[in-house]
Formats: C-alpha cells, structure tokens, sequence
C-alpha cells in the first residue's frame, strides 16, 4: 500500500517548491523561537522536579516511593499527552491544538507551586506532564512543515535545543534560590511557579501561527489557505496544481499499520525510549547520583551546583553541535555515534571501579557521554519523527514515537533510585551501556537518512522517497 500516489507528489512539491527553496528568514526563526520556548519550559519543568523533591523529602517527610513517583508522574502523563494531541493534530489540525498544550503548562506550573499535600502535588504534576507531552508532538511537526528543504534539520533541532537552557536555568535557578538562604518551605514554590513564565509568554505567538501550508494541501485540499500559508512564511505565491491534483492530494491512504511506516515508528520510538532511559536516569536522577558519588553529607547545593556545571560544560555545547551537522553529515550518523560513545562511556564506568572513587574522574566520562546524549540521540530522536512520516500521519505518528521516549524516561526515573540504591552506581552505568548499544542496533536497522530530501521525498508522499537526496538549493 502507498501513501500518495506519485502524481500527487510531484503536484504537491510544485506547491511547495517555494518554502523548499526559501531563504531562512523571519518567519522560520519565530515559529523557532515560539516552539523552542516551549522547550525551555518543558526540560525545566521535568527537571527542576528533582531539586524540589530533594527539598521536600525531609519536610514532608517522603518515602522513596513517593519520591521515585513525584520524580516520574510528569513523564508518565507526558505519554498520554503526546498520543493524545498528536492524534488531534492530524484530525482537527496543527493549529487548533498549538498554544493549548502551553495553556496546560501554566495551569501545571502555578497550581504545583501552591499545592498543600502529596497528592495535590502529584495531581498536577499529572497536568504538567499532558502539556509537556503535547508540546513534544505539536513543536516539531509545525517547524517541520513550514521548514525550507536545506535546513529543515537544523531549525527542528534549533527548536529542541532550547531545551539545553532550560536543563541549564533548572540547577542555576535553585542554586540561586539555596545560595541566598530563602526558606526551603518557600523556596519548592518559587522553583515551580517559575515554569510557568516561558510557556506564558508565548501562548499568544503560537495562537497566531497560521495552519501549516502541508496540512491544509495533503489533509484537506485547500488550494487558497496553502498559498497564503506559504505567502505568510516567504513572502511570495506558489506554482499551483490544477483542480484534479488538488482533488487528489486529498485523497491520503497512509497507515501506521503499513509495514515500511511500521518499521519507521519501531526505530522512532524504540530509539527515542532508550535514549530517554540513559537522559531521564541521569537527568532526574542527577541528585541521587552525584549523593552517591559525593558521599551523604555533601549539601544539596553542592549537588546542585555541580549538575548545573555538568549541564554548562558537556550538555549545552552538545546540543548546538547536533543542530551545526544536522544538515552536514545527517541524522543517522549523529544518532548511532553518540549511542555507541555514550555505551562505551558508561561500560568504562561499569568496568573500572577505581573511577567511581575518583569524583573528578566520573564527572568527566560522565559529561563526555551528556555531550554524546546531545551531539547524538537527543536531538535526533525529535527530529526524526516529524520528517520521515505522510503528511496525514505525522502527527499521530510523531505522538507516537515521543509517548515511546517518554515511556523510557518514566521507566528510568521511577527506577533509577532504586537502581543506584541496590546495586551500586557502577551497574547502573553498567545497565545504560546495554541500553545505549541497543540503540544503535535499532537506529541501523530501522531508521533511514532525510538528510537533503524534501519533505514529502523524505516521508513517502512523493515517488522520489528512494531516490538519492536532491542537490541544494543555495
């Protein structure tokens, strides 16, 4: 079964000849700007969580499962959130949903930062984690659609890196909050409610961005909202197909049943899952494993401070690596190198137990496979997604692959605690390796190149989708 047939393609991409070939310009750099910002917000809020529960644990008195559980409901939500608006983009549109997952995310942020017991904190925690998982589905779909064809990998991954300052603001922020002696009964709240200022700032931006030319000409066969749709971006018309091509764009049979769409979303999510197993089990968990490196009584600023410099040094840089070669060496590369660097960083840490006693020893391979994490499958497993898969799926489709991500980090979040409680920091490292060189397994297997193709060559819609990628256009 095919997606479209070839005609259809070739009629499509005529349409989209002029955003493939556009220039960057303003309009590509603010639907960058208001996608990343809710980046920013998302890595903060689901990491910022670890720092919170740190302080609460004396002062509500937690028990390792309420602390493994406040530390992981986010992500838990995060799945139903991404299947759920990824779904409804595909059915009602990208831009009906775009801004409401954001909406969620302030609601989360504010109600958190005034919640009185456990379970008033976890319940929204719950909306947080809905909004961040909307968020994931509806961000790279819409920057794919309107990106132009020679640097769609370098504005989705732009979008995603932004969650780097959001890792970064996470730590820096508390340390503030810790080092200028504010209570710890106020300073929690402070730490939540700030999350809400950068998804705030942006639900007006993401309520104007107008319905994607891709969807308004691949789902509902709307000659005259794709051209100003691509007017809006470029600033120019399009070549248009004559009516029965419009007929026919319409006429979309994609599946995620298909074998070959499939196989896809098996490497998406499976990759995306065992990435986010080693990131959330470091990310969240950074708390519980710097404890164990440095001893009990180290201060939880000390921690603190130290993750936040971990974030700074290896993590920051690795995301604006990934987004420089994105379109220079490609998604497939970028992914299966930094799994395979980041198995051998934690099985030296597995394999060598000196390393663990030497503190500065461990932050150094342990930053060294942050910065692969992000030169590699953290930013790749987002971009993936929003380009390989028809127009009438992607949605669904990225949904999908991000519930599966999120999936992982639930599972390491909840588990790695415990984990690094039982068996040591060492078999921890031990147990990411494995993960890490499953992944590159699966992104080999599964996962094909979109590095130079146009969109619809890329995903399937067109007749072109084997074909060598096209030169590019300056």
């Amino acid at each position: 079964m095919s997606s479209v047939n070839g005609n259809t393609g070739r009629s499509a991409s005529s349409v989209y000849k002029a955003l493939d070939e556009a220039s960057l310009n303003r309009k590509h750099w603010t639907t960058v700007i208001t996608a990343g910002m809710g980046f920013f917000t998302d890595a903060y809020d689901l990491f910022i969580i670890g720092t919170v529960t740190a302080i609460l644990t004396p002062l509500w008195h937690l028990s390792t499962g309420q602390l493994s559980l406040l530390n992981s409901i986010s992500l838990l939500s995060s799945v139903f959130g991404a299947i759920i608006f990824g779904k409804l983009m595909d059915r009602l549109g990208r831009k009906a949903m775009y801004g409401v997952e954001v909406i969620l995310l302030v609601l989360g942020a504010v109600a958190s930062a005034f919640s009185q017991t456990f379970v008033e904190l976890l319940v929204f925690r719950i909306v947080v984690g809905i909004g961040v998982g909307g968020d994931y589905a509806t961000s790279a779909v819409i920057t794919s659609e309107y990106a132009n064809q020679r640097d769609r990998g370098r504005l989705i991954g732009t979008v995603f890196a932004m969650q780097g300052f959001g890792l970064l603001a996470g730590p820096l922020f508390a340390s503030i909050l810790l080092a200028t002696g504010v209570s710890s009964s106020i300073s929690w709240r402070i730490m939540l409610a700030f999350g809400a200022i950068p998804a705030a700032s942006v639900i007006y931006l993401r309520r104007k961005i107008k319905e994607t030319p891709r969807f308004t000409m691949q789902v509902k066969g709307d000659i005259d909202s794709t051209v100003e749709a691509i007017r809006w971006t470029v600033g120019t018309s399009a070549q248009l197909p004559n009516a029965s091509d419009a007929v026919a764009a319409n006429d979309s049979n994609s599946r995620i049943s298909d074998p070959k769409f499939l196989k896809r979303l098996i490497g998406t999510a499976g990759t995306w899952l065992l990435m986010d197993v080693a990131f959330y089990g470091n990310g969240v968990s950074s708390q519980v494993i710097l404890k164990a490196l440095f001893g009990a009584k180290t201060s939880l600023l000390h921690n603190t401070v130290v993750a936040a410099l971990i974030f700074l040094v290896f993590a920051v840089p690795g995301y604006w690596v990934a987004v420089y070669f994105m379109d220079k060496i490609g998604r497939k590369r970028i992914q299966w190198q930094g799994f395979l660097i980041m198995a051998i960083g934690y099985a030296v840490i597995m394999a060598v137990p000196g390393v663990v006693r030497i503190p500065a020893l461990f932050l150094v391979i342990y930053g060294i496979t942050y910065f692969f994490i992000e030169f590699g499958p953290n930013e790749t497993t987002f971009v993936y997604p929003s380009e390989i898969f028809p127009t009438s799926i992607r949605g669904t489709a990225d949904g999908l692959s991000a519930a599966g991500g999120k999936v992982g980090a639930f599972i390491a979040a909840l588990s790695m605690p415990t984990i690094v409680k039982d068996l040591g920091l060492p078999d921890a490292m031990g147990i990411l390796a494995i993960v890490s060189l499953a992944g590159v397994l699966l992104t080999l297997w599964a996962l094909p190149e979109p590095m130079g193709k146009t969109l619809e060559d890329a995903s399937g819609e067109s007749d072109e989708e084997d074909a060598e990628p096209r030169e590019k256009v300056s």
